[in-house]
């Protein structure tokens, strides 16, 4: 894998249908599955801040972000219909690819949305690990508040987590 085969660019309409494809097969299983509508929603809200991947021309994966006020995070069963004005970027929802996953693919969708994030002036990022990535979060700079009562959407698991710029 070279660097050139690598591209993290915004999201355009053409990548839905693999988006929601994607993060069906991702979060189906688990109940966490949000649908087309609210993916769609959480992108609308902020484009300048959700990219595709692309590896070799082929779509690789997806990062959904949106500013939202730090200890909140969207419910999965509702659709986004407004932004908030807030020096929080929640990095959403993230997932590759089943085939370009353990590729080590992760730290560039981390320094893309560290570096959006900072050039739109945002000074925090939080997240909601899922499906148990809170250990992989926690290595890349993210600590966990368990204090934080999450939308009953994310089921018993999920830890919200966050990290200064």
């Amino acid at each position: 894998m070279t660097e050139e085969s690598i591209r993290i660019r915004p999201l355009v309409e053409s990548d839905w249908d693999d988006l929601v494809a994607l993060e069906a097969r991702a979060y189906a299983e688990s109940g966490l599955s949000e649908g087309s509508e609210a993916l769609r929603s959480r992108a609308a809200v902020s484009p300048g801040t959700c990219f595709a991947l692309e590896y070799d021309g082929e779509f690789g994966g997806y990062l959904l972000a949106l500013p939202y006020p730090l200890g909140r995070c969207p419910d999965l069963g509702l659709t986004e219909t407004a932004g908030y004005a807030s020096e929080n970027l929640h990095a959403h929802d993230f997932v590759i690819t089943e085939e370009l996953r353990g590729r080590g693919l992760t730290p560039h969708f981390v320094r893309q949305i560290e570096a959006t994030a900072r050039s739109h002036g945002f000074e925090r990022l939080s997240m909601v690990a899922v499906q148990r990535s809170h250990v992989l979060w926690a290595r890349l700079g993210y600590a966990a508040h368990r204090e934080v009562e999450l939308p009953a959407s994310y089921g018993t698991a999920a830890v919200y987590m966050s990290k200064p710029l």
